[in-house]
């Protein structure tokens, strides 16, 4: 079975955008895996903390972010080329990303104090990598290139291929043309002398409604417009960066393997299993860190663990509803070309006095212009055959009517019947392929139905067993052997800060910076709540909530003695009292009333400062305190705060303290821990990659508590 291994011109030109906003991360170190001819930049984001880019020009040729969790263990002596690059480009600024033309071809821009380097991946043929200097100059690449067309060698001016023909910006005549020299058929033709290789290719004249195998010579102007229309939505949707990326399988005897990653959905796969993601870039991730895989989603297992019914129910669901969706398109497209052959019968009389007067015309060696020129002076004198007439085209010797405000393009030396035959035929050929569109979604249904059933019957098969009553279900749940955890979650309005529940629920929210701080304050600190801060500089603004952000204050709401400890705990343990190795402070609270962002006259209050008033209440030598622990139920996600508010609300958790460790660094240890803990690894990697946890880790160092 095909599957994918090298990016093509279109998949290159939509990564080329994604890629783009990356422009400002900054590089901490290059890796060189020789064996795979795979080069790992390591950046660091503004925005979204550690990047982790791959480009590979060996046996697979790619160039992509991955999650962290995906990127090969470093090698224990860098090579030189490797070393190369890190002297050049430690420190310096992702500022470009570019592809040249339209071929297999990426170039990186990086700019440093000291210059400028440039790094050009050429992802076809054998593949290379090549480092340029600011001149243009090679200063040194993978693989020495010496032919008669092109050189790039160290020390030699870098030289690119010869510019490959670029479709995505020619007009409809330049197209027609390009197409017109080909000797082959359209997909072809398409492929090669356009560049866009078998599987757009392939696209392009489905959606079109043109015969992959159809002789250029007999490709008439109606379906060349065709494909430039769809040439042009294509080119749009890359421009815009308006992507729908898909990873798509296939079945492969009793397994469903990956086959193809693409920035857009494709109608060549509609009757195909497939997933949607975010952007191209977490699709090429999934796709290549999983290609030879075994993708089978459920397997027999000899235990009791239920398996992920309602993951693979969503999934058949998702896929029924593509296909239903390709089925409509198939039937709105056969719909179009029906009415056209109705429209010429409906207008018999009309249709055949303008192909008699051009077969009449033709008959004298009339000239095509001379024809054309005929019809409109006729529209002139408001003839009603010369009115419908809007184009005329020799090279095809066809005639293209307005006929009730719909275009139809008719072949001249064929009569009325013959030319709605052949809308009919067209029409045909679509509903073929909306009956196998059908045939598939049926399979689908199907393969919904059993695992309906199977959930049926195995939730059936539970109710008979356990001898300990229905009430004892859920607390028999063992999360951390579970080999496989569905994934439930949620987007809450409070996650956008620092925040944690308290052990008798209520919400602490805390800022992170002094934007936060300032939204806090002026935004949500409400009737009720409780305003918590420390006397040490560099402490979030941390608001313990009486109420939901949709629910009325009341005053009279009672907040216990233990939540408002756990809020102190929050505010000190996430304040420079952390960062500064210290292991307790002092910590006041006041009545939301009391705080302020209107300064005393003469004074003024920063960014994220503000006054307070009033007396205070204090919780002295406050210890600091974190944990960070996971749950499965009712949603799987990361939690952190206080260890008395975060440990039992936990399937497991971590206590950490003031250490030695960086953020990302004690970040990745807690990882691997948890992975370790859980019987389903590629849970914790979904719902507790080291970004996410280390949202919830104090800023400065840190250990994990023995």
């Amino acid at each position: 079975m095909d599957v994918k291994r090298e990016l093509t011109s279109v998949d290159i030109a939509a990564l080329a955008g994604e890629l783009g906003t990356y422009q400002g991360a900054k590089v901490d170190k290059v890796y060189l895996y020789p064996d795979e001819q795979l080069l790992r930049f390591r950046m660091r984001d503004f925005d979204r903390g550690r990047v982790e880019l791959l480009v590979e020009v060996g046996e697979q040729k790619r160039a992509h972010t991955v999650d962290p969790d995906n990127v090969p263990q470093a090698p224990e002596r860098p090579p030189n080329f490797a070393m190369m690059l890190r002297n050049r480009l430690s420190g310096a600024d992702l500022v470009d990303v570019e592809q040249y033309g339209f071929d297999r071809i990426l170039t990186f821009t990086f700019e440093r104090s000291d210059g400028t380097t440039k790094v050009v991946a050429e992802l076809f043929g054998d593949g290379n990598v090549a480092v340029l200097d600011e001149t243009g100059s090679v200063v040194d690449c993978l693989e020495s290139v010496r032919l008669k067309s092109r050189t790039v060698v160290p020390g030699s001016q870098y030289e690119y291929p010869s510019a490959r023909f670029d479709p995505l910006g020619v007009d409809l005549p330049t197209f027609r043309e390009r197409m017109s020299q080909s000797d082959s058929d359209v997909v072809r033709t398409l492929a090669t002398q356009l560049n866009f290789g078998g599987t757009y290719g392939e696209e392009l004249c489905s959606r079109a409604g043109v015969p992959y195998n159809q002789a250029i010579e007999e490709t008439t102007d109606e379906e060349y417009e065709a494909l430039y229309r769809e040439l042009e939505s294509l080119s749009r949707r890359l421009d815009a960066g308006d992507l729908d990326a898909r990873v798509y399988y296939a079945e492969d005897g009793d397994r469903s393997v990956r086959v193809d990653a693409t920035p857009i959905p494709l109608e060549e796969y509609a009757d195909r299993e497939s997933e949607v993601f975010g952007t191209f870039n977490e699709a090429l991730d999934d796709y290549f860190s999983n290609v030879d895989a075994d993708h089978s989603d459920r397997e027999e297992s000899g235990g009791r663990d239920r398996p992920d019914f309602e993951a693979e129910i969503e999934k058949q669901k998702r896929i029924i509803q593509q296909q239903q969706q390709a089925i409509e398109d198939f039937e709105a497209e056969a719909e179009a070309e029906r009415e056209k052959a109705e429209l010429l019968y409906a207008n018999y009389d009309l249709v055949d006095d303008i192909l008699s007067t051009v077969r009449d015309a033709r008959a004298e060696d009339t000239a095509w212009e001379d024809i054309e020129a005929t019809f409109e002076q006729g529209a002139e004198r408001g003839i009603a055959a010369a009115e419908a007439v809007v184009g005329v085209d020799g090279s095809e010797g066809t005639v293209t009517i307005d006929i009730d405000g719909t275009n139809v393009t008719v072949e001249t030396d064929a009569g009325v019947e013959k030319n709605a035959d052949r809308l009919y035929t067209e029409a045909k050929r679509i509903e073929d392929k909306k009956e196998g569109a059908k045939a598939a979604i049926e399979n689908t249904r199907e393969d919904l139905e059993a695992v309906e059933a199977e959930r049926e019957a195995w939730e059936a098969d539970d109710g008979d067993d356990g001898d300990s009553g229905d009430e004892e279900d859920d607390e028999d749940v063992d999360w951390l052997q579970r080999p496989s955890i569905p994934i439930r979650s949620s987007e809450e309005w409070y996650e956008q800060f620092r925040w944690f529940h308290t052990s008798d629920g209520f919400l602490v929210i805390g800022g992170r910076n002094a934007d936060q701080n300032e939204d806090i304050v002026k935004k949500y600190l409400d009737r009720g709540d409780r305003f918590f801060h420390t006397q040490a500089h560099g402490a979030p603004a941390t608001v313990l909530k009486a109420t939901g952000p949709s629910e009325a204050a009341d005053d009279d709401i009672t907040i216990p003695e233990s939540s408002r400890e756990e809020a102190a705990q929050f505010a000190v343990s996430y304040s420079s009292v952390w960062k500064e190795g210290k292991y307790a402070a002092d910590v006041y609270m006041v009545e939301h009333d009391q705080v302020s962002k209107t300064p005393e006259s003469g004074e003024y209050l920063e960014k994220g400062s503000f006054a307070v008033r009033g007396d205070r209440t204090y919780y002295e030598d406050t210890a600091v305190g974190v944990a960070v622990g996971i749950t499965c139920e009712p949603q799987t996600a990361v939690i952190g705060g206080p260890p008395s508010a975060i440990e039992p609300r936990a399937e497991t958790a971590i206590a950490v303290e003031p250490g030695q460790y960086a953020q990302n660094d004690i970040a990745k240890r807690l990882y691997r821990e948890f992975k370790g803990r859980f019987a389903d690894e590629t849970f914790v990697r979904k719902v507790a990659s080291p970004d996410l946890i280390q949202e919830f880790l104090p800023p400065g160092g840190s250990r994990m508590v023995e």
